[in-house]
């Protein structure tokens, strides 16, 4: 199957299905000599991994890694990194009575109309229990861009379903305020206005007791992030992180900067004016807003990048639903096993992952080509 690969300089390749023996990455293009080690790879895959909470899916996987090439005594090799996942709670059966069945919302038809044939057991290649390995990935990535450039990402959930919170400036958001409260007990929806994300938990909480689930939206930020990353026309840096995001199997809308929100603006209320300032004789060129989310004609400003991704309710639900069977016979179908009321919370460390894999493959790509371009030597 192709499809299965994303980025140039820094490419991943996943394979594994959700109810296989396990998922596997192979990273391309990491420069030698980045401390990496499994306790790095378990801080972010711990945010992604099942039954960290009651409004999650109960599904226990310890989602531990092995690293199984281009590490040696601690630090990157420069060669090929693999990375492999294991699944130990695979429950197979829940699936069997729906094996014939299209699960409204999911990838079954669409896999069968192209292959002939689908895993039915949980999704197979298209659930999201793959993205454990990009998070995987995701570390690696975020290693780079901190050694490089001081690069930072966060990711925090800003709606569950009406519950929206107003955040004034993505940019002072931390790490510690998606991840706990002020009284340092775990934060599980991953909102930082504190308050409204006690009342988001309990608005999850009783759209789980119903057997439905809800969607929402979160924001991902990446600071210290220099001018002059991405690719025109095709590879411009919206375009990919768009891509990457898209890539996520629950993402139905991506934005970034003032997005939708342009469309009942004028002009000279969207336009970012530049500013300049001196540092010991030498220009700043900046910014006094940033509507532009960090990137103008798909290349980055300098400015932070925001970006958005509406991410829909799990389709998997306990209520009875309409549907029909392979061969077009009408019926109903109520999925057993263990699914997210609301994917949300999971899903920030994975767009954190894709966000930082496609920055590195850009950084990558621009230390290739222009880092030492005639005009830049003078200063290498």
């Amino acid at each position: 199957m192709a499809g299965n690969s994303f980025g140039q300089a820094f490419r991943i390749t996943t394979a594994g299905e959700s109810h296989g023996p396990g998922n596997v990455v192979i990273i391309d293009g990491v420069p030698p000599g980045i401390p990496i080690s499994v306790e790095d790879l378990l801080v972010d895959l711990n945010r992604r991994k099942p039954g960290q909470s009651k409004i999650v899916t109960q599904r226990k996987e310890a989602d531990h890694p092995e690293i199984l090439a281009g590490v040696f005594e601690g630090v990157t090799t420069g060669t090929s990194l693999a990375i492999l996942i294991r699944n130990e709670d695979q429950r197979s059966k829940d699936y069997s009575d729906i094996k014939d069945k299209y699960r409204p919302g999911h990838a079954d038809y669409t896999y069968d109309a192209k292959y002939g044939f689908r895993d039915y057991r949980g999704g197979g290649r298209s659930s999201a229990r793959e993205t454990n390995v990009r998070v995987a990935a995701g570390v690696v990535a975020k290693k780079i861009l901190q050694t490089a450039f001081g690069g930072q990402i966060v990711g925090y959930v800003t709606q569950v379903g009406h519950l929206k919170a107003e955040i004034a400036d993505p940019t002072t958001i931390t790490a510690d305020q998606v991840e706990q409260f002020a009284d340092g007990t775990p934060n599980p929806v991953r909102c930082p206005d504190h308050g409204l994300a006690q009342e988001m938990i309990s608005f999850i909480d009783q759209i789980r007791k119903d057997g439905d689930s809800i969607g929402g939206v979160a924001e991902v930020v990446a600071l210290n992030v220099p001018p002059g990353l991405g690719e025109p026309v095709f590879d411009k840096l919206k375009a990919d992180i768009a891509k990457a995001l898209f890539s996520i199997p629950a993402v139905l809308g991506v934005e970034y900067g003032s997005g939708f929100g342009c469309a009942t603006m004028r002009g000279s209320e969207n336009n970012d004016h530049f500013v300049a300032e001196q540092n010991e004789g030498t220009p700043v060129i900046s910014t006094d807003s940033n509507r532009h989310g960090g990137s103008l004609g798909g290349i980055s400003t300098g400015q932070p990048l925001v970006f958005r991704a509406a991410v829909k309710p799990t389709s998997s639900l306990l209520i009875e639903q309409p549907t029909v069977t392979r061969s077009g016979e009408a019926t109903t179908i109520r999925t057993k096993g263990r699914h997210d009321p609301c994917l949300l919370p999971r899903f920030v460390p994975i767009a954190e992952a894709m966000l930082a894999i496609t920055l590195a493959d850009h950084w990558l790509r621009w230390r290739a080509q222009c880092e030492a371009a005639p005009e830049r030597l003078d200063h290498v």
